[in-house]
């Protein structure tokens, strides 16, 4: 195999360095292990305090031909943008220029790995790598089109997925966090403002209190450095409606609290999400980041990790 047709990636502890002597002996058998049938292990390997493996598969038909997209990540920590301590590997059998395929894959990153956050930390290293081979035998898609357009939204879903998946698998969380805004001036206005409610360390200690305290997110909302008017302002939490026109209404405080109980409670990447919607007003932008609880473990692992 050529040099040039091996790719790297690596994490770990800051400013270790890779013992070379065990890498150079693992090789020969990682290649000997190598299988079509072996990404299950190869998401397993990867991961290091992550709880669970991160992986999905997808298949879609273009031109009468089925074209399949799998994708395996890690990532549980030192989780924000740009990226995050996290490394994600897409393999696609699509035949895409690799100009077209690069320019999907940018728009994809920026729609998931792009706007999760964990921690706030971001990394000094990561690394999201797709590959497509060509052998599903369809037309080459050589530029924008409807083929082109599907092939970018299965990318998009297989990357949004794994970027939910590391975000829920945040060190020491109970729930996943996903903010929707809408009413912004543009796409990227709305996802910077709901970057910044989903990195809010108040506002993730809320959820993990179960306390439904919309005054943190507006605060958050707030500081994200997008221009708005408090007048337009709406908050939802689920299916509680918290703020309207900019200000606070009436509601069932204990069912909104258990409303984010029964999140920490539900099945992984299904039942497990607490839903926050914000409005900023009427533009056509919108936005989606994930985020996870702030819990005490989330200090115990990292008060420890070397030691």
């Amino acid at each position: 195999i050529p040099a040039e047709s091996i790719l790297l990636a690596s994490t770990g502890v800051i400013g270790q360095r890779i013992k070379m002597d065990a890498l150079r002996a693992g090789i020969p058998k990682l290649v000997a292990a190598a299988s079509e049938t072996g990404g299950d292990a190869a998401a397993g390997a990867i991961i290091t305090t992550d709880l669970v493996p991160k992986s999905i598969a997808l298949e879609t038909m273009i031109d009468g031909r089925p074209v399949r997209m799998g994708g395996i990540a890690k990532g549980s920590g030192m989780i924000h943008p740009n990226m995050a301590t996290m490394l994600a590997f897409v393999t696609c059998d699509a035949a895409v220029s690799t100009s077209l395929w690069q320019e999907m894959l940018s728009r994809a990153a920026d729609k998931s790995f792009n706007q999760i956050t964990v921690d706030g930390d971001t990394s000094t290293n990561d690394t999201l790598i797709a590959l497509a081979n060509g052998q599903s035998r369809t037309p080459a898609i050589t530029e924008m089109g409807a083929d082109a357009e599907k092939l970018e939204a299965m990318l998009t879903e297989v990357c949004q997925y794994l970027a939910r998946a590391i975000a829920r698998d945040g060190e020491g969380a109970t729930c996943l966090i996903e903010v929707q805004v809408s009413g912004a001036h543009t796409d990227e206005d709305a996802r910077k403002v709901a970057r910044t409610i989903a990195g809010s360390s108040l506002a993730k200690s809320a959820v993990f209190g179960r306390d439904p305290n919309w005054g943190r997110i507006a605060a958050a909302a707030g500081r994200a450095g997008v221009h708005f008017d408090q007048q337009d302002l709406r908050i939802q939490l689920g299916d509680f409606l918290l703020m309207e026109n900019g200000q606070p209404l009436p509601f069932d405080r204990a069912a909104a609290s258990n409303y984010l109980k029964t999140a920490a409670a539900g099945a992984y990447l299904k039942e497990d999400t607490v839903l926050i919607a914000v409005s900023i007003g009427n533009g056509s932008g919108s936005g989606k980041a994930w985020g996870c609880d702030l819990s005490y473990d989330y200090v115990k692992i990292n008060a420890e990790y070397t030691t």
